[in-house]
């Protein structure tokens, strides 16, 4: 029987070549793997991150944002009853436009009579008097499901309407089991309706999404100096509130709760056409769609459609520097196997069939390490992208096909004769001239392109668009290798003249641009340029956070409530521990302007804006105090009351509308300003704020009976308590409002609760948005990405001339070159390589962010203020370390080489005359 490997023993030729070149084979089957990888795992991990920001911002929406929900009074139902209604939730959802329906986690029904327009009494004590509780009745279908009775019994009606309460409610409210309640029509609804409370409940889970309109809420009383009460729901059966509807009018809704669990960013598109489609045509007439959903989901989109393409520039990046090096070790390979070739040819063999020899050879091992390389990629949580099969197979073809085509190009001529390439210089043909050329207008092109049009399109990535990065990076690397050879041969002539031989040797090698040299620069030149571009990107959005934060907190801390008094509250704050400056702001939206006139009045109406009032000699301790890189204007800093208008800074749009000046509300107060200075933004006013007017406390004509009462305070200092800050300015506002109501500090609730924003946290909030998660990988792939291939193409320049490098040291270590010099003799012809690259790839890396300016859409990732771009110190000392790394990775690789090429027999194997 004959053995598997043929009569003689043997493997076949084909598996016997392979194994020979395996080192070669390998390194391709490497890199073909890397990017197979790449292609199928990264963005199946861009997409789980970008569908994991949709859900964490789909699950922050409040539910009148979120979720779908159809209204409709009884008029436009054929039937007011209650029972009939609630039979059509299911039908309504299956008549919604795809995919809506199947993305529906939860449904409520309810049928609701106020609280608007309705009146209410009772023998409760918050039933009673001026600014009496706010209800509504609601019959929500299936919720004595999700509530456990305390007290009494779940809603019966009958005889008569009875409804159930929350034990929260109750407390609150002060009512309790058998209170009598009236429900009085206001307006066009007239009637009224007596209510018996049977029972209190507590839900079986207070955080689920049924109770979300049911929930007791503080509201605000009609008159303000009254302070503030509470909206609660009586809940009653469906044959309750279709009693009471009759009298009192009923208005029915039928929520639809997308589930995020179920809803990608592939559904984005078919989502906000199905919402458009609904508010358009209803499931049934005469309903009314009620909803935010379609505006979150297009703003989310926005930014993921920004954050695509910048990906896909930096993934572009990566896979042309990784195709780069498949050329490049494919390019070795061949050239490793010259003299076997010219063999072959002067035999008779024809330069296809040199291709198909080869071709036999890889195509047994390169196409099986892609598949593993798609294998491992598979693995990566996230759905597939639609393209990642074509993309395997443009990874395993590429690779396959890399040696038998350079082969085949390699022997078009046969060339019998060896001869020292780098001795002669070459004068680039007009065809490489005018590839040269046509690269670099394709990049121009491109960028004039990206300016009109830009990175992120409803259509998609453009391919041609996303690549011209790599274009400008080729089109420097293109230019280097013209520019520079020259100034390196003056150099070496200069290094021709010192005694040492190891610089001259190493800076005559280096100014030889020989087409050795082209691919491994290139290639580094875009690995470089696109590991920069990511990290000045990074770095451009992290200052432009760092800004936005400086100006909407302004301090180390922000506390925002109700009106206090001022020289309490600071004094308090003050004597905490950790604070070492406060200060007090005024804060008013929506505040008239008018021309000035004689008497304060105002004349010609000039539209609304923001004020803030500040103590300008405080307010600038605490930005001191807190390292606030904002400098007051002296108009605001200075002390002392000023006689006639005061000096205020503006926004530039409030500076258009006024003129010189305008007169403006505080606190019901009428002051006029004289403008004094013009900026887009203010520490404590909101990034994207247009109109705003700051005026500076201590110069305001303030009368005593009528003193401004600070809202906000702006604190300095290190290791204060956040709770203690929100518990001292929450009792000076109870107390304040205590004295204006002239109740007990105990009964009075402030309208507007306490919260305290610290910078840090402010700072975080600004990178949990849905898209930064992504955004993070998007930088991490690039900066990671780059360096590795970066460091692989230095160590493919060290290969491509390692025969020729180890030749010339066998012949000067004739002459007592010591092992030292030798490596020596290495750094001097990698430096310039290193450094042209560096240089070409960092300024391409730096100026791509101004080039394409808006393109890239990074304002859309800062909060608000305009992306500047910003080059971290940092960034140089990385690149610094880079080319550090990859001198000693080049020496390792040199000396790895050179064992195994056996220097002292290098002059007897293969030399060249």
């Amino acid at each position: 029987m004959q053995s598997r490997t043929g009569p003689s023993g043997r493997l076949p030729g084909p598996l016997r070549r392979a194994r020979v070149f395996a080192g070669y084979l390998g390194l391709l089957g490497v890199l073909g793997l890397v990017a197979a990888l790449l292609v199928t795992g990264a963005p199946r991990l861009a997409n789980e991150f970008a569908d994991d920001g949709l859900r964490h911002d789909l699950r922050g929406l409040p539910y009148q944002v979120r979720d779908l929900t159809f209204t409709a009074d009884q008029d436009a139902m054929q039937s007011p009853d209650a029972h009939q209604a609630a039979g059509q939730l299911d039908r309504y959802r299956q008549k919604l436009p795809g995919p809506l329906p199947g993305l529906v986690g939860q449904q409520w029904f309810a049928g609701r009579i106020g609280p608007q327009d309705l009146a209410v009494a009772g023998d409760a004590p918050s039933l009673r008097g001026g600014c009496r509780a706010e209800l509504q009745l609601r019959g929500q279908a299936g919720i004595e499901r999700e509530l456990r009775m305390v007290e009494g019994r779940w809603p019966a009606s009958s005889g008569g309407v009875e409804a159930a309460v929350s034990r929260e409610a109750a407390t609150i409210l002060k009512l309790r089991v058998g209170t009598g309640v009236v429900l009085s029509g206001e307006g066009f609804t007239q009637g009224s309706v007596p209510v018996r409370i049977v029972g209190l409940y507590d839900p079986v889970d207070p955080t689920a999404p049924t109770w979300d309109a049911i929930r007791v809420a503080e509201v605000p009383c009609p008159n303000p100096t009254e302070g503030t009460t509470h909206r609660a729901a009586l809940l009653t059966d469906l044959t309750g509130i279709t009693a009471a509807g009759r009298r009192l009018g009923l208005g029915y809704e039928w929520r639809y709760r997308v589930d995020e669990e179920r809803m990608t960013t592939a559904d984005i598109p078919e989502v906000l056409t199905g919402v458009a489609v609904s508010r358009r045509t209803p499931p049934e007439p005469g309903l009314v769609l009620a909803t935010g959903l379609d505006n979150a989901v297009q703003r989310f989109d926005g930014q993921l459609r920004a954050v695509r393409a910048l990906l896909a520039v930096v993934q572009t990046g990566i896979l042309a520097t990784l195709l780069g090096l498949v050329a490049l070790a494919a390019g070795l390979a061949v050239q490793r196997r010259r003299e076997e070739f010219s063999l072959l040819r002067a035999r008779g063999a024809t330069a296809a069939g040199i291709g198909a020899r080869t071709l036999r050879e890889t195509i047994g091992v390169l196409p099986l390490a892609v598949l593993v390389g798609w294998l491992l990629g598979t693995t990566a949580p996230g759905r597939p992208a639609g393209v990642e099969p074509l993309g395997v197979v443009l990874v395993a073809v590429g690779t396959t096909l890399a040696i038998p085509l350079l082969a085949t190009l390699s022997q078009r001529r046969a060339d019998f004769v060896g001869r020292r390439r780098d001795l002669v210089r070459h004068r680039p043909s007009v065809r490489r001239l005018t590839a040269e050329l046509f690269v670099l207008l394709l990049a121009v092109l491109g960028v004039v392109l990206l300016h009109r049009r830009g990175l992120s399109q409803a259509s998609g990535v453009d391919p041609y668009l996303v690549s011209v990065p790599v274009l400008l990076a080729v089109s420097a690397a293109l230019l280097a290798l013209r520019l520079v050879p020259w100034p390196l041969r003056q150099v070496g002539r200069l290094a021709a003249r010192a005694r040492a031989v190891v610089p001259f040797v190493g800076l005559a090698r280096a100014g030889r641009s020989g087409p050795v040299t082209v691919g491994p620069l290139a290639v580094l030149v875009v690995a470089i340029a696109t590991g920069v571009f990511t990290s000045v990107v990074t770095s451009t959005v992290a200052e432009a956070r760092d800004r936005v934060t400086d100006q909407e907190i302004g301090a180390d801390a922000r506390i925002n409530g109700s009106y206090t008094d001022a020289a309490t509250t600071v004094e308090r704050l003050g004597g905490l521990s950790g604070v070492t400056a406060v200060s007090p702001v005024a804060m008013e939206v929506g505040q008239p302007l008018r021309s000035p006139t004689p008497d304060l009045l105002g004349g010609r109406d000039l539209g609304q804006t923001q004020v803030l009032v500040v103590d300008g000699p405080s307010l600038a301790r605490v930005l001191a105090a807190s390292g606030v890189d904002v400098a007051l204007p002296a108009g605001l800093t200075a002390p002392g009351r000023v006689d006639g208008p005061v000096p205020a800074l503006v926004s530039p749009e409030v500076a258009e509308a006024v003129g010189a000046g305008a007169v403006t509300e505080v606190q019901g107060r009428r002051y006029e300003f004289r403008v004094d200075q013009v900026a887009a933004g203010f520490p404590g006013v909101a990034a994207d704020a247009r109109r705003f007017v700051v005026l500076p406390w201590q110069a305001l004509p303030v009368p005593e009976f009528q003193p401004i009462r600070p809202n906000q305070f702006v604190v300095a200092g290190d290791g204060f308590a956040v709770p203690e800050l929100a518990a001292t300015v929450d009792t000076a506002q109870r107390e304040y409002l205590s004295k204006v109501l002239a109740q007990p500090v105990e009964e009075v609730r402030p309208q507007t609760a306490v919260t305290v924003a610290t910078w840090q946290e402010h700072r975080r909030s600004l990178e949990r948005s849905g898209v930064n998660r992504l955004l993070s990988f998007t930088f991490g792939t690039g900066v990671a990405g780059a360096t590795a291939l970066a460091l692989l193409a230095v160590g493919f320049a060290v290969l491509a001339e390692a025969p020729g490098r180890g030749r010339m040291l066998s012949r000067l270590r004739t002459m007592g070159l010591s092992g030292r010099q030798g490596r020596g003799l290495l750094v001097y012809e990698l430096v310039p390589l290193l450094g042209v690259a560096v240089l070409a790839g960092g300024l391409v890396g730096v100026a791509l962010p101004r080039l394409l300016g808006p393109a890239l859409g990074l304002s859309g990732f800062t909060g608000g203020l305009p992306a500047r771009t910003h080059l971290d110190p940092l960034l140089v000392v990385g690149v610094l370390v880079l080319v550090g790394v990859a001198l000693v990775a080049a020496l390792g690789v040199e000396n790895l080489v050179n064992r195994r090429m056996r220097l002292g027999e290098v002059l007897r194997l293969g030399e060249e005359n």
